[in-house]
Order: C-alpha cells, then structure tokens, then sequence
C-alpha cells in the first residue's frame, strides 16, 4: 500500500501512528495508520482484507507514493473472526452532529468542548481535573483552577529539570512559516476597540433553551461576530480582499475562516458563504468543524480559500491580543474575554460585560480609516444585536436614512 496523493502541492507525509499492528489480521477499508500532511491529518484503509505488514516506522517522513505497508491477501483469516456483512445488510446511519469529545480524553471523563481545547492544548491529565459543572462535567474554569497547581495537574513531579525532544510535525512547520511569512510579507497593524456585551449576554440568556429545542444546537457568541463580520466585509470591501501579484481580487461572498485550537496544533476551518446562513446555521457549522478538527477528521477543501478570519483568545482566557493575518487574507478579528468592568454610561458609572477586540490588516490594501470602521461597524451591530437582521438600525431601514 502507498501512499496516496493528497493535493498538488503535498510532497511528503508523516506516518504519526499505526493503528494496527504487524501481523495483525485486517478487513478491507479497515483504518490501518494515520499520515500527517503540511495541512491535515488524514487515515489510510486496507486496500484488501489480509495479514498487515509493516514497512514504515512511526515518526518516518514518506514521499508521495512510498510503500508504507503490505498485505498479504493469502493469509487464513484467524479463527473466530468472521468475515463483515455485505454493506447492503447493514442500515444506513443518518449523520449527526454531536457536541464531540476530544481524542484525548477517554469516553468516562465528560468535558465541555472548551474545556476539552485547553486540555488538548496544555496536555493537562483530565483525570486530575475535578469537574464542577452538571453531572460532574469538567468547564473551562475546572482545567485554569487545576492549571494552578501544574505539579499535580500535568502529572509531574515538582522541581524535576528533565527535557525531552521531539520531531515538529508537518503540520506545526506549515504553521510556523506560514505566521513567519505574513510577518516578513504584509504591513501589519493592529486597531483595537471594545464591545459592550450585555445585550448579547441578555439575548442569549432569554432564548438559549428554545434555541437549542428547535435547532438542536447551542446559542454561542460565534454566530454574532460572524454575522456582523458578514454585515461589516460587506460595507467595507477592502477587509474581505487580497492583493494577488499587481491586482486586488474582491470577494462578493464571505468564507469565514474559523481558528481551532486543535489537539495537534492550530487549524483554520472555513465557513463556506457564511453571509448566506443564519445564526442556527453558523452555529452548527461552527460545531461540525470544531468537532472534526479535534478528531482530526478535516478535508483539505474544509482548510482552505477563506477570505477573512475569525480568532478567540477568549476562551482561554486572553483578555487583549494582537492576532497575526492569516495569508493571503488581508485581515482578522480576534476576540477575547469578557470580563465585567465599570463603564461611565449616561454619566453613571454601571458595572458592564466589557470584551476587547482587534483588528490586524494589510496596511497595503487596507487604510486606518477603512479598518477603525469596520471595527466600529462590528461593535455598532454587537451592542445592538437587532441590526443583524438588517446590516443597520431598523429605524433608520425604515427611514431609508
């Protein structure tokens, strides 16, 4: 079995793990490895039904059509072992979507999907992690408290000065040259601004269970911000261009990239005509991608031809940012904490869900004036989520004003 052609301009794999071992007996289309390319990790089937033998070891570096495996197709299926029923006996499974669980942690150990990202990401043993949300579910709050005390949540011993190396993945490199590339190859800046967040939080506190009834998904904050980012790229068209050589190529549609923190490094899945779905639709979306780039599950075509990105640093607990472009888009958003802070409104001083956000733009093809609105226009929408259905105030809709 080789190793098959996974895009034009993929040259080499890495063989991560074998999923089966040498000798062992395998079904036809049974997942016998799992390969690692520059963008996505993907599986590899047996081609036929017999005894596995391997050729590559894990960790190698395969070029685009190496033999990574054999079968020997003679071999006696072993006793006990009966053949798979014929794929017309079996009923055809309706695909769900389903608040997936992180590879890392095992199916005992409940996690929201957010506090599943940080345990991936900070390698944090979840059984250490005492979970206080319902049933015993592990939040976000439950992995930064078990965070505190690294020597008993990372399974380590205190004051120990061991290192360990380890190869970076193809994945890890593309990411590294590709952040290092938009630094060398674009006029970056950053512009910042603040959203009050109450009329959101109140919104999705009022209607979140009727929501999740009737679209049997939750009500995130994702799907506000993609929106009004929608609303935004298309008032201010120059956010949602690249510069191609000598020419600017403008998109009338919006494929919102999405930044996931995923267990093998970073990934950028894309919301394909996002401007054309509502809020259930984003949502679900959101979740179908999140889910597939924790299993390591995304395509190639899922990864690539966004045209604007979304980042949240908020989730693990970044209250401000400077998020870096991701080339060739010109810019991305990223959001952050919300964090109550006291607010001067109508010459009061109120307590307030205050959240950060920033813009970081090609000043190439973006100019400051372009930029601060668009940002001003995606705080307008957000602390008046009415706007959303519009792209402006209903009032002044009405008014043709």
């Amino acid at each position: 079995m080789k190793v098959p052609t996974v895009g034009e301009s993929i040259s080499e794999v890495t063989l991560v793990k074998w999923t089966k071992k040498d000798g062992d007996y395998v079904e036809r289309d049974e997942v016998v490895c799992e390969l690692e390319s520059e963008k996505a990790t993907f599986e590899l089937n047996a081609e036929e039904a017999g005894s596995l033998i391997l050729v590559a070891k894990e960790g190698d570096t395969l070029k685009i059509g190496d033999v990574a495996c054999k079968i020997d197709t003679g071999a006696a299926r072993p006793a006990g072992k009966a053949a798979p029923a014929p794929a017309a006996a079996a009923p055809a499974a309706a695909p769900q979507v389903q608040q997936a669980p992180v590879t890392a942690i095992p199916n005992d150990i409940k996690a929201t999907p957010v506090a599943a990202a940080v345990i991936a990401d900070k390698h944090v043993d979840p059984s250490t992690i005492k979970g206080t949300g319902a049933h015993g579910k592990i939040v976000k709050d439950d992995v930064f408290a078990a965070l505190q005390n690294p020597g008993v949540a990372i399974g380590q011993e205190m004051f120990t000065r061991g290192e360990r190396r380890e190869k970076m993945s193809n994945l890890r490199k593309t990411v590294s040259r590709r952040l290092v590339e938009a630094k060398n190859t674009t006029a970056m800046l950053t512009t910042f601004n603040e959203v009050d967040m109450t009329k959101i939080m109140e919104l999705r506190a009022k209607y979140k269970d009727v929501f999740k009834k009737q679209h049997e998904v939750n009500l995130g904050f994702m799907s506000f911000f993609t929106k009004a980012c929608c609303f935004a790229l298309q008032e201010f068209p120059s956010v949602n261009a690249y510069i191609d050589g000598d020419e600017l190529v403008y998109h009338d549609y919006c494929d919102i990239s999405i930044a996931v923190s995923a267990p093998k490094g970073l990934v950028v899945p894309v919301i394909r005509n996002a401007e054309s779905l509502d809020m259930a639709g984003i949502e679900k979306e959101v979740l179908s991608l999140a889910t597939k780039a924790r299993d390591n599950k995304l395509t190639l075509p899922e990864m690539t031809g966004g045209t604007f990105t979304i980042t949240n640093g908020g989730v693990f607990g970044s209250l401000m940012s400077t998020p870096i472009i991701n080339i060739p888009q010109s810019a991305i958003l990223g959001m952050h904490k919300i964090q109550e802070r006291p607010m001067a409104v109508n010459g009061q001083v109120v307590i307030r869900p205050m959240m950060y956000i920033a813009l970081s733009y090609d000043h190439r093809i973006i100019d400051g004036r372009e930029s601060v609105s668009f940002l001003v226009r995606v705080k307008e929408m957000l602390e008046s989520p009415e706007q959303l259905l519009f792209g402006k105030d209903p009032l002044k809709a009405l008014l043709k004003l």
